[in-house]
């Protein structure tokens, strides 16, 4: 089925009818998401920074690693995303 054929303004599951909303996509990158991502994991990190003794003594400090390596995996998801859409866009560009 090709995206632009007509598609089923309607569902029939059992005895209901679920209406499908004419809404158009969202073109998402991804650059946002892990941005905020990326920001949530150096916050807990820096968060937790204080209650490093604390952490210390129960055998937690993974939990302070743990923060500061998907902060650093985010870094790397962040310039994957940006070339993807500097890709995509060139796509455009070229008419592909």
């Amino acid at each position: 089925m090709d995206l632009r054929d007509e598609q089923p303004t309607q569902h029939e599951i059992g005895n209901r009818t679920f209406l499908v909303a004419d809404v158009d996509p969202l073109d998402v990158d991804g650059v946002r998401t892990v941005s905020v991502g990326s920001g949530l994991f150096l916050l807990g990190f820096l968060a937790l920074l204080p209650f490093y003794g604390s952490l210390q003594e129960n055998g937690r400090t993974w939990w302070l690693w743990m923060c500061l390596t998907g902060f650093a995996l985010g870094l790397f998801g962040v310039e994957y995303c940006r070339r993807r859409r500097r890709a995509r866009d060139r796509m455009r560009e070229d008419g592909v």
